[in-house]
């Protein structure tokens, strides 16, 4: 199994170098198709362009390659290598993002339950102050937990957000749309 603390102090630097800030790495697909997920943005757009997935992923193979040359490699099994943006209905992964995100709708799964007995909650992101995270439960109620009791969280796909994240720029689509109708 990979260390993925190790990963993410090893790919940060990388991405840091490029301008970027990263979202997340994971490791999934098991044995049967094990891949490291690496998710960047760029702090000013919070998107990502083709260019800069594949200049991160070279830059993360290089690194990779020059660990596993000097005998320190880092994940001892084939995988693959997915560097991406972290889409619309992004991964909520740094306190910072349930800030930056308020106002949009979040599912956040929780380590614990909460003291009604909910593992999950779906809302509207209220914000951040400290370590606390506060989000509108489906217009009941307002509930403040722990950045710590954050098992995993997720932006919701909703038109506000879609309209919120539409791209910088549409520049080249009339190319690739008639590139497919050929």
């Amino acid at each position: 199994m990979a260390d993925i603390a190790l990963l993410t102090d090893l790919i940060a630097p990388e991405a840091k170098a490029l301008g970027l800030d990263l979202v997340r790495v994971k490791m999934f697909g098991g044995v049967s198709d094990p891949t490291l997920q690496v998710m960047a943005e760029r702090p000013d757009t919070r998107q990502l362009t083709i260019d800069d997935c594949a200049d991160l992923s070279r830059r993360i193979s290089e690194r990779l390659d020059e660990l596993e040359a000097a005998g320190k490699d880092p994940i001892d099994h084939a995988y693959r290598l997915e560097v991406s943006s972290p889409g619309i209905d992004r991964p909520l992964t740094r306190l910072q993002d349930f800030e930056d995100w308020k106002g949009h709708e979040a599912r956040i799964n929780l380590t614990e339950p909460t003291p009604d007995n909910r593992k999950q909650l779906t809302g509207d992101l209220i914000g951040v102050e400290g370590d606390h995270i506060s989000i509108d439960v489906r217009k009941h109620r307002e509930v403040t937990i722990p950045w710590a009791q954050v098992a995993d969280a997720k932006l919701l796909m909703t038109d506000r957000l879609i309209e919120a994240t539409a791209p910088l720029s549409s520049e080249g689509v009339e190319e690739f749309e008639a590139e497919e109708q050929d």
